[in-house]
């Protein structure tokens, strides 16, 4: 295990964050959560740049930071690389400089590190770039350079802070399958702070989902997927999550009404299934679908490709319709319907 760390700190605002983060050579863990949940206080006391209230931070079996042995080892002395969201490049130096930075501040030589500096720009093809300032760099490029500058000094631990956050929707992806390259071939452990589930789910080997300074869930991106354990968590990876009491395949749910799965199940239970899988009638459907409620049309946006339609009911629920379904159906906020959803479609796991 490279790093092992468990975080307590609690602000002068009454928040109070602990949570515990492993994390193994070679290995992206990214740690999610909506704005305030404790994603970027985890992230600057694992740089040093916020000393912990409790616990203990250990790299490859060397103490960071333990509050009861009084041990604080400050952010240059640690073998951790930071890119920020802004990515903080000096505007007055060139890109060749800016990678140098730390290789100076740890002691190299000009000449070393200005050489360091420009196999490390070519590793990121921005070579052509070196005498580039920040200013005249796009978006993506300017996230090469931090990311060049914070693996050039050979860190054991990468911190990355909403990496991709600053880019436009049209470079962003291109620089999140290049982001996903130079992890690949980094050697230490990568820790990735983000509230995007699409940067999670393609950079990151596991998730661990935070809220309110505590973690909630985590696993694999595919696991957390199909297995939401929040309300959060369900609508960071689009589906309608309810909690219930499973008796054979009929479970009742916390909230009222209840739903009709194809698996028996026994006890407390999650069950899930995608808007997608919702369809909407103006009157109560015969046929195949086990599940039918009535619905009130509340809200209506577009969504990627689909419109997402919000609907209150016993339970509520999103569903995902067509454009053209939009005109058929009339739908406009106060327009009552059925909601109807196959039990094939529905997915239970314990609670």
């Amino acid at each position: 295990m490279t790093a092992r760390a468990r975080i307590a700190v609690r602000r002068d605002n009454g928040f109070d964050l602990n949570l515990s983060l492993d994390l193994a050579d070679g290995e992206v863990v990214a740690l999610l959560g909506p704005n305030g949940a404790g994603k970027t206080t985890a992230l600057r006391a694992m740089a040093g740049l916020l000393p912990l209230t409790d616990g203990r931070i250990v790299l490859d079996g060397r103490v960071l930071d333990d509050p009861a042995d009084r041990v604080f080892v400050p952010p240059e002395r640690r073998s951790v690389g930071v890119v920020f969201q802004d990515y903080l490049l000096f505007r007055h130096m060139s890109a060749l400089d800016n990678v140098a930075f730390g290789l100076r501040a740890r002691g190299a030589g000009r000449v070393q590190a200005r050489a360091e500096a420009l196999e490390w720009l070519r590793r990121v093809d921005l070579a052509e770039h070196a005498d580039t300032r920040p200013r005249s760099l796009s978006g993506g490029q300017a996230q090469r350079v931090a990311l060049a500058r914070a693996l050039a000094t050979r860190p054991r631990l990468l911190l990355l802070d909403e990496p991709l956050a600053a880019l436009d929707a049209s470079t962003r992806m291109q620089v999140r399958s290049d982001l996903r390259h130079h992890l690949a071939d980094y050697a230490g452990s990568a820790l990735l702070v983000t509230h995007d589930p699409l940067d999670a789910m393609v950079l990151a080997d596991r998730l661990v989902v935070v809220e309110d300074g505590r973690t909630v869930q985590e696993g694999t991106p595919t696991h957390v997927a199909r297995h939401p354990r929040t309300d959060y968590v369900a609508s960071l990876v689009g589906l309608n999550l309810y909690r219930g009491s499973a008796a054979g395949t009929t479970v009742l749910l916390e909230h009222g009404g209840q739903l009709t799965t194809a698996h028996p199940a026994d006890g407390p239970v999650h069950i899930a299934f995608p808007p997608s899988a919702v369809g909407l009638h103006p009157r109560e459907p015969d046929g195949s679908p086990r599940n039918t409620w009535p619905v009130t049309v509340a809200g209506i946006e577009q969504h990627a490709d689909t419109v997402r339609v919000r609907l209150d009911g016993v339970p509520p629920v999103l569903a995902d319709v067509t454009t053209a379904a939009v005109a058929e159906l009339g739908l406009v906020p106060g327009r009552q319907l059925w909601a109807a959803v196959k039990a094939t479609e529905t997915r239970t796991y314990p609670s």
